[in-house]
């Protein structure tokens, strides 16, 4: 008779194979689509290139001439003397000035076009980095794809297996009944069939766990009806590569966006550098300004009117003197004169020459050479990494592969061991304990067999991702 618990993983994989039928699963280049516009982290990277890329802007825009204008409105109180009108004032007086300026930098000692190009090598090293990231990504991505596939394909052989055990033990139930095979038969069988239920619910967490990974690296909202293609996978047709692990390398330092960030660094911390020594240079500067301005005691003359004669002094012969008394008649200066009477310009150039900073310029020369021999360093470390994985994934692979081929011997001769031990046990020839040992080491040579399969390919993709080709199956 039929376990309850058998009954609820048939119900079970019924409805798994409905809603596959209902509904297409992800593919791979799918999941790493959706992992990459979804991922948080890639996100703020690229915000950081923004930001580099606006950095790079702001260099460039830095060396073009500088234009201000400005605007103040005065007043004046106490005593002053009227700049405009050249008066001795001891009130209150309204001043406004308008004023209009350039400088621009004609020597620097190449210091802004250096510093122009170490920002840009610093964004396109920040393009690179986001690169590398989303092909780590990417293999991550593949990683836990093939491992949803292994969990699948594994939970499938266990429920195999507990369906051989099930049907042998309603065999074994009849042979019992008809006298043929003691009790104790039957029960081994059935203490088989529940280690294998078991083993088919051990299976079916890890495949939810499998599920459960892939959908959290993809930064997937909802796993609800969540599934994946199955791709047709050959061990036969994937062929390890003839190349040697040398050429992987070479063929790898020309693609990997991490070791081409590395060269943009270098060449960013090498101009940066090189902008340090520049402010050792003096400073060459063409300026411009022109100004106006107004004051509240401005007047222009309108009239003059006359009010009589006075006495203004007595000649030799003791003869007065008189001279007119006149009194001026003006106006306000209207506002607009301004430009026409109080325009004034200027135009010269300025040369700095640094002297003594506080060591400043020094000791940023000389961090730019540290941080300048650091990037080399970094970039051999890097390097040295690389040629290291890929030997290390290259021997993988080889092994993955040696691995396989010894397990496809394995799952035959375990195979055909069961197939024999299946016709002993049922001609009473050999125990249950028998039968269960040989059926135990025919699905232990099926898991390894899978395991091995899936390992290799993954290996061959790894390989393929240092190459710079897609990951496809």
């Amino acid at each position: 008779m039929m376990s309850l618990k058998f009954l609820c993983y048939s119900v079970f994989f019924f409805l798994c194979a409905a809603v596959s039928k209902a509904q297409s699963g992800w593919d791979l280049q799918q999941c790493i689509n959706y992992a990459i516009s979804h991922n948080i982290s890639l996100k703020q990277t690229a915000l950081n290139n923004e930001i580099s890329k606006i950095n790079t802007d702001q260099s460039i825009a830095t060396a073009l001439p500088s234009i201000n204008l400005g605007a103040s409105h005065t007043y004046n109180f106490g005593k002053t003397i009227d700049r405009y009108t050249n008066t001795f004032a001891n009130t209150q007086v309204l001043q406004q000035n308008f004023y209009i300026s350039s400088n621009l930098v004609l020597w620097s000692g190449l210091s802004q076009y250096n510093t122009i190009k170490s920002n840009q090598y610093k964004y396109l090293s920040g393009v690179e980095t986001l690169k590398q990231r989303q092909y780590d990504l990417s293999l991550n991505i593949a990683n836990a794809y093939i491992t949803v596939v292994f969990s699948d394909e594994l939970l499938k052989i266990s429920q195999n297996q507990l369906n051989v055990t099930q049907e042998q033990l309603e065999r074994t139930q009849k042979l019992v009944v008809a006298g043929a095979l003691a009790k104790s038969v039957e029960y081994d069988i059935k203490a088989q069939l529940a280690n294998e239920e078991v083993n088919l619910t051990s299976a079916d967490n890890n495949y939810q766990l499998a599920i459960l990974n892939l959908t959290q690296l993809m930064n997937l909202d909802s796993v609800t009806n969540f599934s994946v293609t199955k791709p047709i996978l050959d061990v036969e047709g994937q062929q390890l590569l003839n190349n040697n692990i040398n050429s992987v390398y070479e063929t790898a330092l020309k693609n990997q966006p991490s070791i081409k960030s590395g060269e943009y660094s270098i060449m960013s911390a090498d101009k940066t550098l090189q902008s340090s020594k520049g402010r050792i240079s003096p400073t060459i500067s063409l300026n411009a300004s022109m100004g106006t301005g107004t004051s509240g005691l401005a007047k222009d003359i309108i009239g003059v009117n006359y009010s009589g004669y006075q006495i203004s002094g007595i000649t030799n012969k003791g003869d007065s003197v008189y001279s007119p008394v006149t009194q001026l008649v003006t106006k306000q200066t209207p506002f607009t004169d301004q430009f026409k009477n109080n325009v004034n310009k200027s135009i010269g150039v300025t040369i700095s020459v640094p002297i003594f900073n506080g060591l400043q310029t020094y000791s940023a020369v000389k961090t730019a050479k540290i941080n300048t021999l650091n990037a080399r360093f970094t970039q051999d470390l890097a390097k040295q990494n690389l040629y290291k994985t890929i030997a290390q994934a290259y021997a993988n692979a080889k092994a993955a592969l040696n691995k396989y081929n010894a397990t496809v011997a394995s799952v035959d001769a375990a195979a055909e061991s069961f197939k024999y031990a299946q016709q002993k046990f049922n001609a009473g020839a050999i125990s249950s304990f028998d039968f269960s040992a040989a059926k135990n080491r025919l699905f232990a040579a099926e898991s390894n067999l899978l395991q091995s399969k899936y390992d290799y390919i993954f290996k061959l993709k790894v390989l393929d991702y240092y190459q710079g080709k897609p990951l496809t199956f």
